[in-house]
């Protein structure tokens, strides 16, 4: 049985940076502990911006610089680059909230699960929850609620209820 582990954008703007908050810094611990335990292949997805940020899209509709390439704030959090799984783990660095890149990958390697965690509920996550289950509909996909968080508590609970209702558990 193939199962992977999808940490996503766990980094430190989103928890202690330019967008972090006091609920992103309430589950790294648990996050922490789930991927240290976790039996399969884990894969970690960064947040992923340039000098231009500004000019795109996103840096229009969101003006906070955030995840800047090569930065501290771009960097996954201590705690996750300090277990042994981090090293020989796929990074996946994105441009967007989903990855074509995980996509793809899941289309290829056809999960029997898929276990989900990070940052933001309402964005990222539930963004790369609904392309797993796109690409690779028989795909088992659950998401680990107590190591997620949104940009708000209301927002991270309406992105669960809508997962759910897309038969992600």
């Amino acid at each position: 049985m193939k199962k992977i582990l999808l940490v996503v954008d766990m980094q430190n703007d989103f928890i202690s940076g330019a967008l972090g908050s006091n609920e992103a810094k309430a589950i790294v611990e648990n996050a922490t502990e789930r991927v240290k335990d976790f039996d399969g292949e884990v894969i970690f997805t960064r947040d992923t911006h340039f000098e231009n940020y500004e000019q795109t899209q996103e840096g229009r509709k969101l003006p906070v610089r955030h995840c800047i390439k090569d930065t501290y704030g771009w960097e996954v959090c201590d705690e996750l680059k300090a277990l042994p799984v981090y090293e020989k783990s796929r990074k996946i660095d994105k441009l967007t909230f989903g990855s074509d890149e995980l996509a793809v990958f899941v289309k290829e390697e056809k999960p029997d699960e898929v276990y989900l965690l990070g940052l933001c509920t309402d964005i990222c996550v539930i963004s790369n929850a609904m392309l797993v289950k796109a690409f690779s509909p028989e795909t088992e996909v659950t998401v680990f609620a107590d190591s997620c968080a949104g940009v708000t508590p209301d927002s991270h609970k309406t992105a669960l209820d809508a997962m759910k209702m897309c038969q992600i558990n």
